[in-house]
């Protein structure tokens, strides 16, 4: 059997000339939500993103048997 779990991340466009901004702070949320399930056994098995309006939504889909 397995445990699924799902972690939502929203990020919001702003005025800036980085135009990375979104792409280098969600790196670093991402990896420190992939630290955080990796040490409850969690694997990460899947990812999507979406835009709506002004925001970029992130979804990371993990797994792990129980």
């Amino acid at each position: 059997m397995k445990d699924y779990k799902v972690e939502s991340l929203i990020y919001y466009s702003k005025i800036t000339l980085d135009s990375e901004h979104i792409a280098k702070k969600s790196k670093e949320d991402i990896q420190e939500k992939l630290n955080e399930y990796a040490k409850n056994g969690y694997q990460l098995t899947s990812t999507t993103s979406t835009s709506f309006g002004l925001a970029v939504y992130i979804y990371l889909f993990f797994e792990k048997d129980i």
